[in-house]
């Protein structure tokens, strides 16, 4: 019988029910959402399974240890009491992250260090020879998490976060994350069945989701290396299986992804992103989007226009009024999407949102809505008001 483990998959705000119908369909067991988080349980092949497939996770760790400390010399003696030997060799080198929301520690670095003089003190007394730090690209990195007097200590099987598809080489000024992308198209429901567009395109990394989506290519398809690569434990075929495994269950693009901006060396950045296999036939072009009707019919927008933080406070409310009668003149038949922190901006669209969703954007709070743009009978112009 395969061992069982608990994992807890770290992700964006509103983006859990998302990661936890993921991890549903990777075949995780007693899947509970948590703030930012999911918990789950699962075998090795599962949480190897969870770093190559999520969209929508920021990073696989893994429990090790749970114990309350109220002072640095409990915390000390409980991170010494944990067999280091167990992950990794004298020759290896660490990291440690830590996250602390607590009345009895109140500086991270600290608990930082006092780990790290736990684990190091443990291999000089067995040892006689210290593991090293290294911060960039350490055998195995480990994350504390302190809440008030419950300390946790987790294993990062993922390594480098997991957002890092390996495929953005350029970024715009104000990029978005790659997990906040796939979890906007996975809210849409967008699964390939329609044409897609982002007629402002950034950097690209809305379509750039949307054709890994599209082909059923795994997330971390393009990835060099996981942290879990490293550990002692590491099954080198298993993990050849499931990328074998992965790459037989892509499939073609059914139906055209597109991508355009109004400024060139944006859409130079885009196309410089687009360079894998998987986006060969994503089409960038230099547009504007006010001034040019899509080319496929009842596909699904979706934009990051800009959120008005180097705007007029005018001009932005009538740069999302001219979003929305663009929209009703040129998209009808569309569901169109929209992100953005500013909320006014939003209403101006002068559109009712069938679905509204709250995400952050980096640190800003934003609106996800959507909007049915109908042809015929559903009235387009109805504003909302709320």
């Amino acid at each position: 019988m395969k061992k069982s483990q608990e994992y807890i998959a770290r992700t964006l705000f509103g983006l859990e029910d998302v990661l936890s119908k993921e991890l549903e369909n990777l075949g995780a067991e007693n899947i509970q959402k948590l703030k930012r988080a999911v918990s789950f349980e699962g075998d090795k092949q599962l949480m190897y399974r969870a770093n190559l497939h999520l969209r929508t996770a920021l990073r696989v760790l893994m429990p090790i240890h749970r114990f309350e400390a109220r002072n640095e010399h409990q915390f000390y003696r409980s991170i010494q009491s944990i067999n280091w030997s167990k992950y990794m060799d004298k020759t290896d080198t660490f990291a440690i992250d830590t996250t602390v929301y607590s009345d009895y520690f109140t500086h991270s670095k600290y608990v930082m260090y006092k780990a790290k003089d736990a684990i190091v003190d443990q291999f000089r007394k067995h040892f006689h020879q210290r593991p090293s730090i290294d911060v960039d690209e350490p055998t195995l990195r480990i994350h504390v998490h302190i809440s008030e007097r419950n300390c946790t200590v987790l294993l990062d099987s993922s390594g480098t976060s997991l957002h890092k598809r390996a495929y953005r080489t350029k970024t715009h000024r104000a990029p978005i994350n790659e997990v906040l992308a796939a979890g906007m198209i996975m809210l849409s429901g967008w699964h390939g069945e329609r044409p897609f567009c982002d007629m402002m395109c950034g950097a690209g990394t809305i379509v750039c989701e949307a054709a890994l989506i599209g082909q059923n290519i795994a997330a971390g398809a393009y990835r060099k290396q996981f942290g879990f690569q490293s550990w002692k434990d590491y099954d080198h075929t298993l993990w050849r299986n499931i990328q074998e495994e992965a790459k037989a269950a892509q499939r073609p693009l059914e139906h055209p992804i597109v991508a355009a901006d109004i400024a060139s060396k944006t859409v130079d950045m885009a196309r410089g992103n687009m360079i894998l296999p998987a986006f060969e036939e994503l089409r960038v072009s230099r547009k504007d989007f006010f001034k040019n009707s899509p080319k496929y019919e009842n596909g699904v927008l979706m934009m990051n226009p800009p959120y008005g933080e180097r705007y007029h406070e005018d001009d932005i409310l009538d740069f999302y009024k001219n979003i929305g009668d663009t929209m009703k003149k040129y998209y009808a038949g569309y569901e169109a999407w929209i992100i953005s922190s500013n909320k006014q901006a939003l209403k101006n669209v002068g559109l009712r949102p069938s679905k509204k969703y709250q995400l952050f954007n980096g640190r800003l709070e934003c609106k996800f809505h959507r909007f049915d743009l109908y042809t015929g009978t559903k009235n387009n112009d109805a504003v909302d008001k709320q």
